[in-house]
Parts: C-alpha cells; structure tokens; sequence
C-alpha cells in the first residue's frame, strides 16, 4: 500500500514528494536569495545572525549544516570555527548546493559541499559539534527520521538548532495568511518567475508543527533540554537541543 504525505496542502505519495521539492528549488536557486530578502523584508538575516549566536559555535569546532541551501549559515560559521576547525554544507538539491559552494569559493571559504539526504546523513557518530537546520526541516518526507540522522551525527554534548517558520502569533494570522497566499505567489511570479513554488511555500508552512509539538518531536528524537524561541511574532521560530 503507497503511504501518502503532504506536499503542500496536496496529499502525494511519499516517494513523489521529495522529487516535487527537488524541482520547486531547482527552479528558484538562481534567485532564492533575492526572494528571501523581499519575502521577509530582510528579517531571515536577522533570524539566522540569532541563530548563529545561540550555536555556540567557537574555533576548532566541527560544524554541520544541513540542507544549508546558498550557504548564509555556513559562511558565518566558517568564520567562526577557523583554520582548525571545519564546516560542512550539504542539501539534497544539487542546483541549491552549487549557489551555496560556489558563493563560499567566491569569498575564499572552501568549504566541503555534500549531496545527501537530511534523513540518511553519510555522516559517522558523534562528529559534530553543532549541527543545523535552516527551513529545510519543512520540506523534508519524514522529519523524524531527519531528526534522529541529526542527533545520531552531533558529538555527546553537542547541540541541534533547527530554525523554520512557525506559528505565527494569533493576532496576526489573518494578515500573514493574507499576505502568504497573495504576496508571497505574486512575488514569485514577477521575481522569480514560479508562482506555484511560493504558493508551496506558503502551504508548506502551515502544514509543519508547531512550536511545542517540534519541541516534543526533538524529545522524542532523543534530543535534551529542549527550548524554542519565537522570532518576529512566531512567523519564525529557533529550536535548539543537546545530546548528552
């Protein structure tokens, strides 16, 4: 019996999702750091410079990032870690992995680009110090799957930061939602040239967990000391675990 997922609002068999995602960001790579500073407003730099922050990330750690798309997460840690230590950048996409690699090469960070799957990391035991995830947990078929890859690959004392969109204060969700699904298409269609990824998008987002019921699948992961913090008002939200 095929088991079926959510793509979008859209159910489809599990093995037709990941080849549906695959093709939404071949098709914005060329421009997915420019529709993220107008989608956002500039406030996903903001979000990830938080993030980058609560890591912890210091010389010489081993640093991973996955589905790190155009490499804004692996740049700044790259930074940080120095010459004695090392930052890895993987994403399934390989158009996405190309913007990122070819973006660190361009400001001298040669930093290992691997295409893997977030849910079967080619990855030994216990290697890194900090591993993250930047809105790419949302696009992934079995999420808990990626989050036990994820704590299985982090060092004992190592922590997880999983930063994605959330739920947005209730305040406001009339107004987001307005703007997810009229914005957010429009933008895709004039920028980039693909309203239905961004339509995917804003779908995406309301189908992913919310902030307590991500903090309780990174429990049941096996992740510990679980907390969450919201950003802009829950349109964003960082998660952050440790393995002990």
């Amino acid at each position: 019996m095929t088991r079926e997922t959510h793509f979008g609002f859209e159910a489809v068999p599990e093995e037709e999702k990941a080849r549906r995602v695959a093709g939404v960001f071949s098709s914005v790579a060329s421009r997915y750091d420019l529709m993220n500073d107008l989608m956002s407003a500039g406030l996903h730099r903001a979000w990830k410079a938080f993030t980058v922050a609560k890591s912890g990330v210091r010389e010489g750690h081993r640093v991973l990032d996955v589905a790190g798309g155009s490499g804004d997460l692996a740049r700044a840690f790259a930074r940080r870690v120095g010459p004695s230590g090392q930052v890895v950048l993987t994403d399934i996409n390989a158009a996405m992995l190309a913007v990122g690699r070819d973006r660190l090469l361009d400001e001298g960070l040669p930093v290992p680009a691997v295409q893997c799957d977030g849910e079967r990391l080619p990855f030994r035991s216990d290697r890194f110090d900090v591993v993250t995830v930047a809105f790419g947990l949302r696009n992934m078929t079995h999420k808990d799957a990626a989050l036990a890859e994820m704590r299985r690959v982090l060092a004992p004392g190592g922590r997880l930061l999983v930063l994605e969109f959330s739920k947005v204060w209730k305040p406001l969700e009339k107004p987001y939602d307005w703007y997810s699904f009229n914005v957010l298409p429009w933008l895709g269609r004039r920028v980039a040239g693909d309203e239905a990824s961004y339509r995917y998008l804003a779908e995406s987002i309301r189908m992913h967990p919310d902030q307590e019921t991500l903090k309780t699948m990174m429990e049941h992961a096996g992740l510990e000391r679980v907390e969450w913090f919201n950003l802009s008002a829950g349109v964003a939200a960082l998660h952050v675990g440790y393995k002990f």
